[in-house]
């Protein structure tokens, strides 16, 4: 009855403001999304508690699923940088808005119809338009022209490949070694397979960027700088035509 004789007693002639309009539609809004929650935390057995955990396992679910996703090391293929039960954080934001994989990025790829049904994690050697050869007089990989010293990463013991190879990139593609060469099923086993050893920058999932696990074997994984002075295929190209006319 109170709030009907204050109805009827305000001046009808008078216009609530535009600062009212907004503030009885927030108060409406924020009612009805308390309600709701109240609602499902009611229904939810466990209630409020309930609720949380699935609001957390949704959150999980998406962040896996759009952003970041764990995955398990099942070989040694990138010792010692990465053991055998050791969990990396992938980047899946990392190749998307038009951004491509580099030279030295460690990338998991689908590798069903290239290597075999399932995903693997590898060190990209060479992208598109690449000429990867090995090796050069002091047995280094030479990416266009250019030999990369792989001390950093490389298996102690491993030679940079044991059997020669000399390949150009298509575009689109990745040529992609194992850190440990000797352990390592990669682009120098998958030449003569359908796909020439190349695998597409659509089937890369995204880029390893940390070992999440275990906690004493936490890092990040940059990638590796030894690529920074590689020149680009167009750049090499040029530079072999004026070297060939003196």
């Amino acid at each position: 009855m109170d709030a009907e004789a204050q109805s009827t007693e305000r001046d009808r002639s008078s216009r609530p403001t535009e600062a009212e309009e907004i503030s009885a539609t927030e108060g409406t809004e924020g009612r009805s999304r308390f309600s709701l929650a109240s609602w499902t935390a009611d229904w939810l057995p466990g209630g409020r508690i309930s609720l949380t955990v699935l609001a957390s396992l949704v959150f999980l679910l998406l962040l896996s699923r759009f952003v970041m996703q764990p995955f398990q090391i099942p070989s040694g293929s990138m010792e010692p940088g990465l053991r055998i039960g050791d969990r990396v954080l992938v980047n899946k934001l990392a190749y998307r808005f038009g951004a491509e994989p580099n030279r030295g990025d460690v990338v998991v790829f689908d590798g069903t119809g290239h290597f075999g049904t399932a995903d693997y994690i590898k060190r990209v050697a060479g992208v598109g338009g690449d000429h990867v050869v090995c090796c050069d007089r002091q047995g280094r990989i030479e990416v266009n022209g250019r030999s990369v010293d792989e001390s950093t990463f490389l298996y102690p013991g491993n030679k940079p490949s044991e059997a020669p190879f000399d390949v150009v990139v298509p575009d689109g593609t990745l040529f992609v070694l194992g850190d440990h060469r000797g352990d390592s099923s990669d682009s120098r086993d998958h030449l003569g397979s359908p796909g020439g050893g190349m695998v597409p920058v659509g089937d890369v999932i995204g880029r390893a960027d940390w070992i999440a696990w275990p906690t004493d074997h936490w890092t990040r994984l940059d990638p590796a700088d030894v690529y920074a002075r590689v020149p680009d295929p167009e750049a090499n190209e040029l530079n072999t035509t004026v070297g060939a006319h003196g």
